[in-house]
């Protein structure tokens, strides 16, 4: 079987019937075709955006490094033609054949976590998805995994003492997913047949490429065809926007783009890894970056959404962007067999205009890891700390001289601009002075010459503006403080 064999069949796995199907809408959601399709009604359409959490199901891929992983992925904005290859898990797959109730489930019951019952479901896969590989979990741990899990009966604490009781009804080597778990695994190789699959004709047309060489060959004859890794934005596109997305091409299942490297000092991460994929080794070597990942989304968008797509988006309130382009970030494009390297901050040219020509793709980016005795920081503001928008984020590295002046400055705001944007007339105004309270007062009225931002739903013009000059104020203090505040408190919402 080649790369360039094509299969006119999408096939996956739901619970645990194999699955193939040979007419899919490029836009239909696996929210829409359990429902309407299959009649699974556990799961829920709340907020048709990703940020509910009551369409919740797990999805089971295979991974090179860790074998079949599952993970909860909001169905509401995951697209049927990204599942090739996959096991679908649905609240229905939980109760066992002797109608006792799973321990997630009976936990929710007993501790009464559920009252209209409409997120139930969703809580349920949730925890579900997180008892699976943490069976003892802490209560941020717990918090996490229910961060995109929204409830507006229980107050949250009755599902808090369900969680933390899970266990206490039986053990994880007793859960079907785990007992069939070699089983599975042998039936998900056996779907890989190492072909394109394409469904669908003219413009109504489906593609999941065989290997990153068949996506660049894909793109370069179909530039104008929509590129999906995580769906998170592109779902909203369909949901809330009603575009018309076709042709689209999924490449959430490209193993090619998943590689996360450390050498020679700089972290480089395919287009398609995940937030999740992501975040233990970022942690590792630029520590700052690790809770601005976690307040990205729910776990379901950040098992979902990659770091890839948030910059090939170009949105001017993505939240990796600024952070990586105060850090020095380069960007590996590719076309065809050509691939270029540019700076990060050079990709982005105007609102919704990247430096990327038709049929090229965002291949990968490379962060340089600061060097030791370099500060660098991150702070997101946000109207609630969890799971929300940003208003503006302010990103910042420096590095001191022997005399205490400045010797190198990059600073990187989002939300400030029509595009992520470096402060280049701040840098400038610190830049060789004295890192003190002098300095940075004089700097922060550059800003204006900087950035004029707009007034929407998240923030005014004024207060982004403020907020902004206050960041760089912060980021001096704790610079400077023997008393800074400890690094999760950078990310509080303001």
């Amino acid at each position: 079987m080649t790369a360039t064999t094509i299969r006119s069949e999408l096939r996956f796995i739901l619970n645990g019937q194999d699955v193939r199907l040979t007419d899919v809408a490029p836009d239909l959601t696996l929210l829409d075709w359990l429902r309407l399709s299959r009649s699974l009604k556990g799961t829920k359409e709340g907020c048709a955006e990703g940020d509910c959490g009551a369409c919740t199901v797990l999805v089971g891929r295979l991974s090179p490094s860790n074998g079949l992983v599952y993970e909860s992925v909001n169905a509401c904005i995951r697209f049927l033609g990204s599942l090739d290859g996959c096991h679908v898990v649905t609240v229905e797959h939980l109760a066992g054949g002797d109608d006792r109730l799973h321990p997630v489930q009976q936990a929710m019951v007993d501790f009464h976590g559920s009252q209209c019952g409409f997120c139930t479901p969703g809580f349920v896969m949730s925890l579900y998805g997180l008892w699976m590989q943490t069976p003892n979990p802490t209560d941020q741990q717990i918090e996490t995994a229910l961060q995109g899990n929204l409830c507006r009966c229980t107050g949250y604490e009755p599902i808090l003492r369900a969680a933390r009781s899970i266990s206490s009804y039986g053990g994880t080597q007793n859960d079907p997913l785990l007992v069939e778990r070699e089983t599975m695994i042998a039936r998900l190789k056996a779907l890989g047949d190492g072909a394109r699959v394409e469904i669908g004709g003219e413009r109504q047309r489906l593609i999941v490429p065989a290997s990153l060489d068949d996506f660049a060959s894909v793109l370069e004859a179909s530039p104008t065809a929509t590129v999906v890794a995580g769906s998170t934005d592109v779902g909203l596109w369909v949901t809330k926007h009603m575009r018309d997305i076709t042709p689209v091409v999924f490449i959430a299942g490209l193993r090619e783009l998943k590689s996360v490297t450390v050498a020679d000092g700089v972290v480089s991460i395919g287009a398609g890894v995940t937030y999740s994929e992501a975040i233990a080794t970022l942690s590792q070597h630029i520590p700052e970056l690790g809770p601005l990942i976690a307040r990205i989304g729910g776990q379901q968008v950040r098992n979902m959404g990659t770091i890839g797509g948030n910059i090939a988006n170009g949105s001017p309130i993505g939240d990796t962007p600024p952070a990586l382009i105060a850090l020095g970030a380069s960007l590996t494009l590719r076309k065809g067999t050509i691939r270029r390297t540019i700076p990060l901050q050079d990709f982005f040219i105007a609102y919704g205009k990247q430096d990327r020509q038709p049929g090229e793709f965002v291949e990968a980016v490379h962060i340089p890891i600061p060097a030791a005795g370099e500060n660098f920081a991150v702070y997101k503001v946000t109207k609630r700390r969890d799971e929300d928008i940003t208003a503006t984020l302010g990103a910042f590295r420096l590095a001191l001289a022997a005399d205490g002046t400045v010797a190198a400055i990059r600073i990187a705001y989002g939300g400030m601009a029509a595009t992520p944007k470096r402060a280049l007339a701040v840098e400038n105004a610190l830049l060789g002075q004295p890192w003190n309270e002098k300095t940075v007062e004089a700097a922060m009225a550059k800003y204006a010459e900087d950035y004029a931002p707009l007034s929407d739903m998240r923030a005014t013009a004024e207060y982004r503006a403020l907020a902004a000059r206050n960041l760089l104020l912060r980021f001096y203090l704790e610079t400077t403080s023997s008393a800074a505040p400890a690094q999760v408190s950078r990310y509080e919402a303001a």
